[in-house]
């Protein structure tokens, strides 16, 4: 095997633990906080996902996986903002919701 393989597996593994155990800490007051601010963090995911599927000298298949990525970052994006919205609305009065 090659021994760079090796360095990203473990890094990996580690990444993986590391959310893991950070996630399972964070009480549930500070959690939609937390995930607000993560999904204004993944944005920049679409960055990088526009950045490689425009590149100049791409394969197709790098230009296929780039595409491929711009739709899953803007999913989990957009996903992540309607589901934060979808928590914040718990905790709206009932003259709020009534207004709606």
């Amino acid at each position: 095997m090659d021994l760079m393989f090796i360095y990203l597996a473990l890094i990996l593994v580690l990444a993986i633990f590391l959310g893991f155990e950070l996630i399972s800490k964070v009480p549930a007051t500070l959690h939609t906080p937390l995930m607000s601010g993560a999904n204004a963090i993944s944005g920049i995911t679409i960055v990088g996902a526009l950045l490689a599927a425009g590149g100049s000298e791409n394969t197709t298949l790098a230009t296929w996986l780039g595409a491929a990525a711009v739709v899953f970052a803007t999913i989990n994006v957009v996903g992540g903002y309607l589901v934060t919205d979808r928590m914040l609305g718990m905790f709206r009065s009932r003259t709020d919701k009534t207004d709606e």
